[in-house]
């Protein structure tokens, strides 16, 4: 399955549900326009992990497509579309390897350098943070528009921008150069995940229509 662009991409967090099933929230999410779900919930034993990929499958399935965080072999294992690998996680040749080249790999970076060595390993996307300051990297370094605009104008591979993104700010990260978003606090604290997601969507897509625009008219 191929999502289109933008990408609209919902990292899970089952502990910032507000005590709501995460298979419910990611149901919604869905529904309202996520494309994508990467599934990083670290502390879950693998036998757990594995039955929520599973369930997380059978809601994604020709809906969106399914990552999950770090781990090739569950993601094998409950029938994902892909891995999404730590900045410093398995290099992209051995989860290439482990998957048997089925795998959608999409890489965390948080610099050009990153994002470019990546780039040459052959991934299918970028991930790049931590953009805006965020709940759940609070006192991390945050590199703003410009680093999204630095990154997207020296690769051609997809890049996803992530943190603090809202629908108040996601306009201006399409237009600074991405071709999606990440999310998790938008859409896990929203009282209304469905109509969250469907916001983002659509200011994400006007975002993106009126960039895509803006480069055929300079090609004329």
């Amino acid at each position: 399955m191929n999502p289109g662009l933008p990408w609209l991409c919902f990292v899970t967090d089952r502990n910032r549900c507000e005590g709501r099933s995460l298979i419910d929230v990611v149901d919604q999410a869905v529904s309202g326009g996520v494309n994508l779900v990467q599934l990083r919930e670290r502390d879950l034993a693998t036998s757990l992990l594995y039955h929520l990929g599973v369930e997380l499958r059978k809601i994604t399935e020709g809906r969106a497509l399914l990552l999950v965080n770090d781990r090739v072999d569950v993601a094998i294992a409950c029938g994902a579309d892909g891995v999404q690998l730590g900045e410093e996680g398995l290099p992209t040749e051995v989860a290439r390897d482990l998957s048997k080249g089925e795998l959608l790999l999409s890489r965390s970076v948080h610099s050009l350098e990153s994002a470019e060595k990546a780039r040459d390993e052959g991934v299918d996307l970028v991930v790049l943070g931590t953009i805006f300051p965020s709940g759940s990297h609070p006192d991390g370094e945050t590199g703003g528009l410009e680093r999204v605009k630095e990154v997207t104008a020296k690769i051609d591979v997809p890049v996803l921008a992530i943190g603090g993104i809202t629908a108040e700010n996601v306009g201006s990260v399409m237009e600074a150069g991405a071709s999606g978003a990440a999310f998790i606090t938008a859409i896990t604290q929203s009282p209304n995940p469905e109509n969250s997601a469907r916001a983002l969507s659509a200011k994400m897509r006007q975002a993106w229509a009126s960039v895509t625009s803006s480069e055929v008219a300079r090609r004329e």
